[in-house]
């Protein structure tokens, strides 16, 4: 337990009512520590899914020794991390880290801005010649940390072996055979199979909810591309920003897949059921499930997993094939590193995190260090074997800052990569996203937003999204979009639709500027 503190108890203060506390008195009592030059011992707050012990810790420590300063770790546990960062910043006793983008929001930094320093000046050629060379090579990623009034407040992250494509269908290929069934090509040809599964295989579920929107998975040959998830539904249309419940090809897919629900081809419980119900469906020892969707079909399907494979790009009515598709979000991140105003000699702490920017460390970063989760070969890296009872991804969990903390990677990268279990979910995901990357288009960027603008989001957001995903409910259900379209857009106008779309289209316009500079 040395240098660590892990922390599961609850706090008694909600995340909201502490959080909006602290926008005005912040935490300014530290300001102008930045400059002291002989601190060397700094604290990092993090916080994790589970408590995975200790040795997540030893390489960012490895890192810290060679860049002669030491790093006491306090390990959240995800479950109570709201509660326990109220505290944190009720009490002013802050870190001089918040290391990982799941320990704030861009809603709560801006809320709480007073407690995070400007880290643009400690960005140069000089003191951080790493994460430059990362900002060179990818300008979008600049734009992504940098804030509409030119202040970079957190660093970034590239995760190494992620793929282009994120979620995607897979079908029952055993019932495909028993069927004599060809795979499906086309959205029509999709559809019959469904009918064909229905009709021949008792008790099934055609199309089920899947790990992942189940509505947008269905409409997807419509060019409806959902980006991921926190990204208030925006999309792009040949470079036109859109919000992805309020276009024709949305109600175009909407109206498809009622005539499907008619028909009984889609899970009547799609939108009453619970996560853990789907789930349970997909897994049933006899197996229930059609299609669906999600990241891997063993993350699906379990035991079942076997008997499913990828559902190829459908061609939609208009003849093109469309996947699902936003690597900026799913791949990318800001709000990795926050510094606070309680660090002294920030110029030490900086050098540390420039040595999570190459290579070797994002590897080790993501998978564990070398000899215990990689090692380092001629040609570039080994992904080592779980062992004992770990999967590949509790391993990797265990040994590393896995999907949070600073690191960069290019796609060309993962060529030097290689796997010594060949069933690791990392390199399945990528075999799939070599047949499928081809049909990705542009989705709408990580933009960033000014303070005014995140409160009106915050404001007008939610009342859209819960009567759009209202009327997609009733819509599919029952049918009648067509006829209700006129009023539904009226009253997302009335909700405020067109002032939230010209803060979408500003940030956009913003983020286009500076990733063209």
């Amino acid at each position: 337990m040395k240098n660590r503190k892990i922390t599961i108890g609850i706090g008694a203060v909600t995340v909201l009512a502490a959080v909006t506390l602290l926008t005005a008195c912040g935490s300014g009592q530290a300001k102008g520590n930045a400059s002291n030059t002989t601190n060397k011992n700094f604290t990092v707050a993090t916080d994790r899914w589970a408590d995975w012990g200790t040795d997540f810790e030893k390489f960012p420590n490895q890192l810290a020794k060679k860049a002669g300063i030491k790093v006491n770790w306090d390990v959240y546990v995800d479950a109570n991390w709201a509660d326990k960062k109220a505290t944190i910043l009720s009490s002013g006793n802050l870190p001089d880290v918040f290391m990982g983008s799941n320990t704030f929001t861009d809603q709560q930094i801006a809320q709480n801005q007073n407690d995070f320093i400007d880290l643009s000046k400690y960005i140069n050629e000089k003191d951080m010649p790493n994460l430059m060379k990362m900002l060179k090579d990818n300008p979008e990623i600049k734009a992504t940390i940098t804030s509409p009034d030119g202040k970079i407040y957190s660093l970034p992250k590239i995760a190494p072996m992620r793929p282009t494509i994120a979620n995607q269908l897979f079908i029952n290929q055993k019932w495909l055979t028993q069927l004599g069934l060809k795979m499906p090509t086309t959205y029509d040809e999709f559809v019959n199979v469904l009918e064909q599964f229905k009709e021949k295989i008792p008790g099934s579920i055609p199309y089920a909810t899947g790990n992942w929107d189940p509505v947008f998975s269905y409409i997807l040959p419509f060019n409806n591309r959902l980006g991921a998830a926190g990204t208030n539904g925006m999309e792009l249309y040949d470079g036109k920003v859109a919000w992805a419940y309020d276009t024709d090809e949305y109600k175009a897919g909407i109206e498809a897949m009622h005539e499907a629900y008619a028909k009984g081809l889609i899970d009547p419980e799609m939108f009453t059921e619970t996560t853990t119900q789907a789930q349970n469906k997909m897994m049933a020892t006899t197996e229930k499930v059609g299609v669906a969707a999600g990241w891997t079909a063993d993350a699906n399907f379990g035991a079942n997993a076997k008997d499913y494979v990828a559902l190829p790009a459908l061609k939609g009515p208009d003849g093109k094939q469309y996947v699902m598709s936003d690597p900026d979000h799913f791949n990318q991140s800001r709000n990795e590193v926050l510094v606070t105003t309680h660090a002294k000699n920030v110029k030490a702490l900086m050098k540390w995190l420039d040595s999570f920017y190459t290579e070797d460390a994002s590897i080790q970063n993501y998978y564990g260090e070398f000899g215990v989760g990689t090692e380092k070969t001629a040609d570039g890296y080994t992904v080592l074997k779980p062992t004992g009872e770990n999967s590949a991804d509790t391993q990797a969990w265990i040994n590393s800052l896995r999907d949070f903390g600073p690191k960069v990677w290019s796609e060309a990268d993962n060529s030097k990569v290689t796997y010594q279990d060949q069933n690791n979910g990392d390199a399945l995901k990528l075999k799939m996203d070599a047949t499928l990357k081809q049909y990705a288009l542009p989705a709408f960027p990580n933009v960033q937003y000014t303070n005014e603008e995140l409160n009106t989001i915050a404001q007008v957001y939610q009342q859209l999204s819960a009567y759009a995903t209202q009327m997609q409910a009733q819509w599919v259900t029952k049918g009648g979009v067509d006829k209700d379209w006129s009023t539904y857009e009226s009253k997302l106008k009335a909700m405020g639709l067109d002032k939230f779309m010209k803060i979408q289209n500003d940030a956009y316009k913003r983020y286009e500027k500076q990733v063209n500079k």
